[in-house]
């Protein structure tokens, strides 16, 4: 039986040991909130085949941070090689002598909409520890936390509808091709939306008799911590998920490498995703890959020009801009730029900057010190590329604590500068003037990635073009991101390799069997008897 430490965690407040610049924003900010009985433990460990790793055994600590406050929220106890061997063993077991895999379906489905239950009911905390210790605002949390549940639902459903194949066309013969389990994966999940994508990761895995282990970010363990919890507390058997925590380098690199482990699959960032994809190639490990991006969002000047501002709002600063999806490279046709900048700039400067857990905060901090720094180091390499800084650009100096930076805009000389080729993964939009449909998608295309791509126009043609003609994985049309589940989701060249989905998952984690048997008598040679 698992136990959870009861610490509650309260805001605190204490004067800020890294001064802020002075700052011009007009962003309206929210004050800390006040503390929340919902329990921390005090220090967080693995789960492994249902039981908790004991607080008190040895190994290296990782102190867990609140990004609002910055004072200390927990410690976390990294899992070694021994330990992730242990948690692969686990899952081992539970595929190979385990009931999960071989669950009649209808069984299986009732533990995974279980799984949807306890995690509806348990939404509350939930979010709460996604926004305490992500920094996400209640705005992005709450559907998230909608999104966790769902997956284990429709995976249930996409399960239910898998089916085999038959085939007679060779005369004399019947063969039929039937799926199975593939084994145990390793899924590794990042900081960004915990519980969004590691449930995706897990849900996707499971739902075909599959067991895993999980390991997300060491930054944010909490809310997934609690989340895997959930998922016992449901009925589902010891062994099917286990979690392991701690930094890529170690942790990670011990899963993915494992041989215990038959196939990984990994969201995050292109650096991480070519480490694990080579690691996973030395065993031949196949891999699932949702890695960077840098989506063209492209506003003609026969779009409606009040949505495509919403839009490219919503795409830029949504989930703190702390994500792959953000339309984060703002294409403006020359007619219409000046006066969308120019109420661009004004929105931004209005937006609510402040502590997440306020349900009229619209920006929360970023997730982590460095990461913050990283975001901010952009404004420089701005700069340098030529680039105009239209609002923000540092750190706010209200709320005097925490990791927030003004919602940022610049204005790029062309395509070809930094702020236009790298992932920034923060508050950051970066503008580029067009004028033809031709030259804005060989400049959509002309990025080391490919994820998604928005498009704004009324004009019928201008939008059919720019859906056969741009890289990306998927093009969202009038509308910021929504998420198709029955549509396969992945990118183009540098983001990532494979899709998610229903099918494509089915593809990923289950092996084809084909079975062959005769209807008639089979006449072979007989060997050995000599002539007839």
């Amino acid at each position: 039986m698992m136990t959870r430490g009861l610490v509650v965690c309260q805001r605190l407040s204490a004067p800020h040991h890294h001064p802020h610049p002075p700052t011009t924003m007009e962003s309206a900010v929210t004050a800390n909130h006040a503390p929340h009985p919902y329990p921390i433990a005090p220090r967080v460990t693995s789960l492994i085949d249902g039981v908790s790793v004991s607080a008190q055994s040895p190994g290296h600590d990782i102190e867990i941070i609140d990004p609002t406050t910055e004072q200390p929220l927990s410690t976390l106890r990294e899992a070694d090689a021994a330990e992730v061997d242990s948690a692969v063993q686990a899952a081992r077991l539970a595929f190979d002598r385990g009931p999960w895999p071989r669950l009649d379906i209808n069984a299986r489905k009732d533990i995974l909409y279980s799984i949807r239950d306890h995690l509806r009911r348990n939404a509350e905390e939930l979010t709460w520890l996604e926004c305490t210790s992500v920094g996400l605002p209640l705005l992005s949390v709450r559907n998230q936390v909608q999104r966790m549940a769902r997956n284990f639902e429709f995976f249930a459903e996409a399960a239910s509808t898998a089916h085999g194949e038959t085939y007679t066309q060779t005369a004399g013969y019947l063969t039929y091709v039937t799926r199975e389990p593939k084994g145990v994966a390793a899924c590794v999940a990042p900081w960004n939306a915990p519980l969004a994508l590691s449930s995706m990761r897990i849900a996707s895995c499971i739902a075909w008799g599959n067991t895993c282990v999980l390991k997300p970010s060491e930054y944010t363990p909490l809310s997934v911590r609690r989340m895997v919890e959930v998922l016992h507390e449901a009925g589902l058997p010891a062994g099917v998920v286990n979690l392991v925590n701690g930094r890529g380098a170690v942790t990670g690199d011990a899963l993915v490498s494992h041989p215990g482990i038959d196939m990984v699959g990994f969201t995050g960032g292109t650096a991480t995703g070519r480490v694990i994809a080579a690691t996973a190639g030395r065993n031949l490990k196949p891999v699932a890959l949702e890695l960077g991006g840098k989506s063209a969002n492209i506003i003609f000047d026969t779009a409606d020009v009040g949505r495509a501002l919403d839009g490219a709002l919503a795409g830029i600063y949504g989930n703190n801009g702390q994500q792959c999806l953000a339309g984060s490279r703002i294409f403006l046709q020359r007619g219409i730029a000046d006066a969308f900048i120019e109420r661009f700039v004004a929105r931004s400067r209005r937006i609510r900057v402040g502590d997440p857990l306020q349900p009229d905060t619209e920006i929360g901090p970023l997730a982590f010190r460095a990461h913050m720094d990283r975001v901010l180091s952009y404004v420089d390499t701005a700069g340098a590329d030529g680039a105009t800084l239209l609002t923000g650009g540092r750190r706010t100096d209200t709320p005097s604590r925490g990791w927030f930076i003004e919602p940022t805009a610049v204005l790029a000389p062309n395509n070809a500068a930094r702020i236009c080729q790298e992932e920034i993964f923060g508050p950051f939009a970066t503008f580029i003037v067009f004028d033809t449909l031709d030259e804005v998608i060989q400049l959509a295309n002309d990025s080391m990635f490919g994820l998604v791509a928005y498009v704004w126009s009324e004009d019928l043609t201008t939008v059919m073009r720019c859906s056969r003609e741009i890289r990306a994985g998927t093009i969202w049309v009038n509308t910021p991101m929504m998420r198709e589940l029955r549509a396969p989701f992945g990118g183009f060249k540098d983001s990532g390799i494979g899709r998610d989905g229903p099918q494509s998952s089915l593809d990923f984690f289950t092996e084809l069997k084909a079975t062959t048997i005769p209807i008639d008598t089979v006449k072979m040679h007989r060997f050995g008897l000599g002539a007839a």
